[in-house]
């Protein structure tokens, strides 16, 4: 862990989504400096699922030596943070840093994304990180050592980062499209920097993306605070970058990173927007092997004269193994009660071992499992590897994680894939 060095005693951070998660870690670390916080978030009152209000996380800056103020801020409503602006200057006489930590997440392609969702993410990530600097840059440029530090990516223009959640994708790199243009702007005057996380990062957010147990594959929100204070105490000419969290730490002398792991010794996520050269290799060998299967199933079918061949050539090839195994258990594991509450019909393009073509029916009546193309048109077409496969059936993977990191490829109805997720958790006592 990086020590304080007491730098920040006095400053004042403006930190919006400071109630829970990296917000709120990045302000208790300050706070054990003496630092005032400006709580700009809008959980007021207890949320029914997530932890903290703004109130709860004031306590605990004050416990932790900071002095405190907790401001109803919805990111998306000017008026809220000019209000919260003016209130803090009035406070603590100033800002000197900028933390625009509040973010939207919705992990869904371009069909598949409700407009509200667009704009909430286009409002909370761009618009609100865009508007609160504006609020805080005439009273950042009178301070000593002003910072903006935006949680946000390097910009990578893999398609990848696209393809699955462009609304998502597009809304984050207009954060780091700030940096870029603000560090630029205000060089000299005000240092803007971003900072993004090499793993998951274990939040609330991460508990609804990915479910039970993912917190072993994540860090403690406590490296990004770590982070952060190693930014914030940098001189403003410190400007432009964007930082990786661990690459920073170790330039800083970290050298234990298990002290940030929630189970030491575990395997961590990779996070989003970074290029992991091993997993690339392994996901383009994923989607030639899916691409190879379909090569095969296409001439098989040219072959057939008629339906029943096709048929009959696919029974024969029928593959054994864990993912066959799989398919016998969701077809015995099939009730009405499913196929009603469902009504979606489910393709799997699977690579390795036991892969081909599989498909579980959940619309027509009784429904059915098995290999081959299904009965009638898929409404979602899943790609993965048989072995990540096996992993989310049996719920060592979640579907929800497994598209995050680019192992799950979904095409079509993202709401039916959600209701599958549903249905696997009931099914995984029987596999």
């Amino acid at each position: 862990m990086l020590p304080n060095t007491g730098k920040l005693a006095g400053c004042t951070l403006f930190i919006t989504g400071a109630s829970r998660g990296i917000g709120k870690a990045i302000a208790l670390k300050a706070a054990k400096d003496g630092a005032n916080i400006v709580i700009a978030a809008k959980t007021a009152e207890p949320h029914p699922t997530l932890p903290g209000t703004i109130y709860t996380a004031a306590e605990e800056i004050e416990a932790a030596g900071g002095k405190a103020l907790p401001c109803i801020v919805n990111v998306r409503e000017e008026q809220q943070i000019i209000n919260a602006v003016e209130k803090a200057v009035k406070t603590f006489g100033g800002i000197d840093i900028l933390v625009n930590n509040a973010s939207a997440i919705s992990l869904t392609g371009t069909l598949e994304t409700a407009t509200k969702k667009v704009n909430l993410m286009m409002d909370v990530n761009v618009r609100g990180t865009y508007l609160t600097s504006k609020a805080c840059l005439p009273h950042l440029r009178k301070s000593r050592n002003p910072h903006i530090l935006n949680l946000s990516p390097p910009m990578n223009l893999n398609p990848m980062w696209f393809k699955n959640h462009c609304a998502y994708t597009i809304s984050k790199y207009g954060m780091s499209m700030c940096v870029l243009g603000m560090a630029e702007e205000f060089r000299g005057e005000v240092a803007v920097n971003a900072l993004w996380p090499k793993t998951a990062i274990h939040t609330a957010a991460m508990d609804m993306l990915g479910g039970a147990g993912i917190e072993k594959q994540c860090r403690k929100t406590d490296i990004l605070a770590d982070a952060a204070y190693c930014i914030l105490t940098k001189p403003k000419t410190f400007t432009g970058n964007f930082i990786i969290d661990e690459v920073l730490l170790r330039e800083e002398g970290v050298k234990d990173f298990d002290v940030y792991a929630i189970a030491p010794g575990h395997p961590l996520m990779p996070d989003f927007f970074l290029d992991v050269e091993t997993d690339t290799t392994a996901m383009k060998q994923e989607r030639y092997g899916a691409a190879q299967e379909e090569k095969k199933l296409s001439r098989s079918q040219q072959e057939g004269a008629d339906g029943a061949k096709v048929k009959t050539e696919s029974a024969a090839a029928e593959p054994s193994g864990p993912v066959a195994e799989t398919f016998r258990v969701i077809q015995g594991a099939m009730t009405e009660e499913y196929v009603r509450s469902t009504q979606g019909v489910f393709q799997f393009e699977l690579s390795g071992d036991g892969g081909g073509t599989w498909y579980i029916d959940l619309k027509t009546k009784g429904g059915s499992a098995g290999f081959g193309k299904p009965p009638v048109t898929a409404d979602v077409v899943m790609s993965m590897s048989s072995a990540d496969f096996v992993k989310m059936f049996t719920g060592k993977l979640k579907p929800t994680l497994a598209f995050m990191s680019g192992k799950l490829r979904i095409k079509g109805n993202m709401a039916l894939a959600i209701k599958l997720e549903k249905m696997l958790s009931q099914l995984n006592s029987k596999l």
